[in-house]
C-alpha cells in the first residue's frame, strides 16, 4: 500500500434485519423532520409499499407526500419533477423507497434542493458545496447499495449519458435494509441486482485504491453472493438467502463506496444511457470480459476472488486460479438466467465507439487496475456482444 491518505464513507446510521422498516418514523422524527417526501417508483406505489411507509411516518407525527416518478435509470427530468413537489409541499426530509433508481433520484433531488442549479451541474467528484436535504434510504433490492453510498447515477436526457455523481454530501443520513421487503421480488430482478452487487465487490477488490478495510468487505460480499444468489433466484421466499444477500450487497457497497469501481461500471453506464437497459444485467455481461482484460494487472487478486467464490485452486498457478474466477463468474450468470451477450439486449456495433469514448471519461474508470486505450474499450464491448 502507498503512503496515500484514504477516506471511508458511509451513512451515520444503518439499520438491518427483519422489521427494520418500522424504524423509519422514529428516525425521521429524530432528524427533526416536519414533512417528508417519499421518492419511489410506480410499481412500489401500486403494491402499497409507499402508502405503508407513509403510514409509518404519520404514526411518528411526520406527514408525508408521495412522488412515484423515479423511473428505471432515473433522469434529470425525474429529479426536476420531484424537486417541484419537495418545494411546493415544503418538505424538509426525503425518504427513498426502492432500489438504486429511487435512491439515486432522491439523492439528485436532495443535492439540487440544497445547492441550487440543475443536477447536471454536479456530475463528477464532490461538485456540491452545501449539504443536501436529509435522506433516509429504505432499500428493497439486494443490489445497488445506493442506500448507503455516495454515488448517484442520473441520465442526462440531452446527451443520453449516465452522469456519475460521486459526492460525500449525497450519502444518506440513515439506511434501512429489511429483508422482508425483498421477499416478493421477481427472479429476474433478484438475478440482475445480485450480479450488480457481485460486480461492486469484484471491481472494488481489484481497484487501484483498495485497502485492507475495503478488501475485507469485498471478499465477504463475494462469498455470501456465491453461496446465496442462486438460492434467492430459485426461491424468492427463501428468507436465509434473502437476508444473506441483503448483507452481501451492503458489504459490497461498503467496499466500492470507498475503493470505487472500474471499467465494468463505466461501460455499463453508457449502455444504460443509450439503450435504457437494466444496470445489473449490463454489469453481469461485461464483468468477465473486463476482468479478463484486467487479468495481467494483478492475477493474484482474481485468484483470491476464485477462493471467495468457493472454488478449489490449491494446486493451481496464480494465473490458472485467476482463470477459474472468470469461469466461476460466467457460470453463476448462466445459472441464474443472465443473457449471454449484449446483442440479446439490442446493442448495436455502430454505437460502441461513442459509448467507449464516454466510458473513458466516466468517474468509475479512473480506478480500474489496467489502463485502457479507446480501442481496448471498444474491443471489450465487442467481446461482450
Amino acid at each position: 500500500m502507498s503512503n496515500q491518505v484514504y477516506s471511508y464513507f458511509m451513512p451515520t446510521v444503518n439499520l438491518m434485519g427483519p422489521g427494520a422498516i418500522k424504524e423509519v418514523g422514529p428516525q425521521a422524527k429524530g432528524l427533526g423532520a416536519t414533512k417528508a417526501l417519499i421518492v419511489t417508483d410506480v410499481g412500489l406505489k401500486q403494491l402499497g409499499f409507499a402508502d405503508e411507509v407513509k403510514g409509518l411516518l404519520e404514526e411518528a407525527g411526520v406527514p408525508a407526500v408521495i412522488f412515484d416518478g423515479a423511473q428505471p435509470n432515473p433522469t434529470d427530468l425525474n429529479v426536476e419533477a420531484g424537486l417541484k413537489i419537495l418545494n411546493s409541499e415544503k418538505c424538509d426530509i426525503i425518504i427513498s423507497l426502492g432500489g438504486g433508481s429511487s435512491h439515486d433520484c432522491a439523492k439528485g433531488i436532495g443535492i439540487v434542493a440544497g445547492n441550487g442549479g440543475n443536477i447536471r451541474d454536479y456530475a463528477g467528484i464532490n461538485m456540491s458545496t452545501k449539504p443536501m436535504t436529509p435522506l433516509i434510504a429504505i432499500n428493497t433490492t439486494a443490489g445497488t447499495a445506493s442506500e448507503m453510498t455516495r454515488f448517484c447515477i442520473i441520465t442526462n436526457t440531452s446527451t443520453k449519458v449516465k452522469m456519475a455523481i460521486v459526492d460525500w454530501r449525497c450519502t444518506a443520513s440513515v439506511s434501512i435494509n429489511d429483508p422482508l421487503t425483498m421477499i416478493k421480488k421477481p427472479a429476474a430482478l433478484t438475478a440482475a441486482t445480485g450480479m450488480d452487487a457481485l460486480t461492486h465487490a469484484v471491481e472494488a477488490y481489484v481497484s487501484t485504491i483498495a485497502t485492507p478495510v475495503t478488501d475485507s468487505a469485498a471478499l465477504m460480499a463475494i462469498k455470501l453472493i456465491s453461496e446465496n444468489l442462486r438460492n434467492a433466484v430459485a426461491n424468492g421466499e427463501n428468507f436465509e438467502a434473502r437476508n444473506n444477500m441483503a448483507y452481501a450487497q451492503f458489504l459490497a457497497g461498503m467496499a466500492f463506496n470507498n475503493a470505487s469501481l472500474g471499467y465494468v461500471h463505466a461501460m455499463a453506464h453508457q449502455l444504460g444511457g443509450f439503450y435504457d437497459l437494466p444496470h445489473g444485467v449490463c454489469n453481469a455481461i461485461l464483468l468477465p470480459h473486463v476482468e479478463r482484460f484486467n487479468l495481467i494487472s494483478n492475477p493474484k487478486r482474481l485468484a483470491d476472488i476464485a477462493v471467495a467464490m468457493g472454488e478449489k485452486v490449491d494446486h493451481l498457478s496464480t494465473r490458472d486460479a485467476a482463470e477459474v474466477a472468470l469461469n466461476a463468474i460466467v457460470r453463476l450468470s448462466e445459472d441464474i438466467g443472465i443473457p449471454a451477450g449484449l446483442t440479446e439486449l439490442g446493442v448495436k456495433e455502430e454505437d460502441l465507439k461513442i459509448m467507449a469514448e464516454n466510458a473513458m471519461k466516466d468517474a468509475c474508470s479512473f480506478t480500474n487496475p489496467r489502463k485502457a486505450k479507446l480501442d481496448d474499450v471498444i474491443q471489450i464491448f465487442k467481446n461482450a456482444l
